[in-house]
């Protein structure tokens, strides 16, 4: 008769934790597939952070980075008392809030209704309209809007016959936000909308057929079926927006500023180009674009942390 082993249950399995060489020999061929990408991030990433700290230096390319004089938080304290910072500052947040605001509804609102049409060709038809904007060149966009809202252009011929004059779009400060807005609109809403589109896609039809059953119209189907299924989606992207909200796009606003329309077009891209490629004030331009990069951060945290509140903990971490 053999002898019974008896086992304690109750003692926990002690399982050894593999070592980092270990992990990284047994799954050898995923780790060099992350390779390149690994590298391209550290040095054109990462690699360039190192520069940062001319933002609290009195920088001169003669001396170099480490050979010149450490100012402290002088150039951070020169552009918060400049005459310019309240200006700047408050176009670069007017110029991405409205933004946010008018953009972020639009890509979902054209993602509810391509779900809506049926006909395979019709739909491809639509969304190759709508996707193709995205790829004009942004010095096109610019030109384009410069023909279309000259004095001379077909828009101010419309207005013309109302107003017997012509409208300067282009030139006045008050015109260029919704300018810009829009046409970003215009150039952005069909692609951005891909996503939402691939996420209706994944929705079970029978649920639609179970809700007209039930006498559900098209409003309350997309209220209960098709918006909770986008909305971690439309979390995270939201969180992502409002976390670049003082990244504006640099070409497209140094690219429509006239003389006349600096005094809402000036913004902290455009300040960091003119001041540290043209004037040659690195150091100044530096700390300024810092003090960018770390207000983003900022709204990037503040924002997840808020969404994650109220909306389920569906955030980015």
């Amino acid at each position: 008769m053999q002898n019974s082993v008896e086992v304690d249950y109750r003692k926990p399995v002690i399982r050894q934790k593999s070592s980092v060489f270990e992990n990284v020999k047994k799954h050898y061929f995923l780790y060099l597939l992350l390779a390149p990408a690994l590298i391209l991030t550290l040095i054109f990433k990462y690699g360039p952070m190192y520069g940062a700290i001319i933002a609290f230096k009195d920088f001169s390319p003669i001396r170099g980075i480490l050979g010149s004089d450490w100012v402290g938080f002088y150039n951070f304290e020169k552009f918060l008392s400049s005459p310019n910072f309240t200006d700047i500052l408050m176009n670069t947040l007017k110029l991405s809030l409205f933004g946010l605001l008018l953009g972020f509804p639009v890509p979902i609102l054209l993602a509810l209704m391509l779900n809506q049409v049926r006909r395979a060709g019709v739909k491809k038809n639509i969304q190759l309209m709508l996707y193709a904007p995205n790829f004009i060149s942004v010095v096109v966009v610019v030109g384009m809007l410069f023909i279309f809202l000259s004095p001379t252009g077909p828009i101010n011929q419309l207005f013309s016959l109302i107003t017997n004059e012509p409208i300067m779009f282009m030139s006045k400060p008050e015109y260029f936000r919704w300018i810009y807005i829009l046409s970003d609109i215009w150039t952005g809403a069909g692609w951005a909308s891909i996503i939402y589109v691939a996420a209706l896609a994944n929705v079970d039809p029978e649920l639609h057929n179970a809700a007209n059953l039930d006498g559900a119209n098209l409003l309350q189907r997309i209220r209960h079926i098709d918006l909770p299924t986008i909305r971690p989606i439309m979390a995270i992207v939201f969180i992502l927006a409002a976390g670049n909200i003082m990244s504006i796009g640099f070409e497209k606003a140094y690219l429509m500023q006239t003389a006349t329309n600096l005094p809402t077009a000036e913004i902290i891209p455009t300040y960091v180009y003119k001041i540290g490629l043209q004037k040659g004030d690195y150091a100044y331009s530096s700390a300024v674009g810092l003090f960018n990069s770390v207000i983003n951060v900022v709204l990037l945290v503040t924002v997840n942390f808020v969404v994650k509140k109220l909306n389920e903990d569906e955030g980015l971490y």
